[in-house]
């Protein structure tokens, strides 16, 4: 054998395996950041609208008047950018 085959053959299946390694984490980082959007974007378009209507239950019966609640606006970093005139 060749000095050169006896270098790599410990070194390639090093090299695979943190190939592998690498690959595994960057898939569960990206389903890790699907996964926290899908429930950000669940939060707010489900669970918010009750949370301001139980607070505007709570403020009648205290007698405090609020203002008009926000608007769910979002946000999206990654998604394509378009601008409404």
């Amino acid at each position: 054998m060749s000095p050169l085959t006896l270098t790599l053959l410990p070194v390639v299946p090093v090299l695979l395996v943190q190939l592998a390694l690498f690959l595994r984490w960057l898939h569960r980082r990206i389903r890790d950041d699907e996964i926290h959007h899908a429930f950000l974007r669940d939060l707010a378009a489900n669970h918010l609208p009750h949370i301001y209507s139980a607070l505007r239950a709570i403020a009648t019966v205290h007698g405090v008047s609020l203002d008009d609640l926000p608007q769910i606006q979002y946000l999206e970093l990654n998604g394509p950018r378009r601008r409404d005139p």
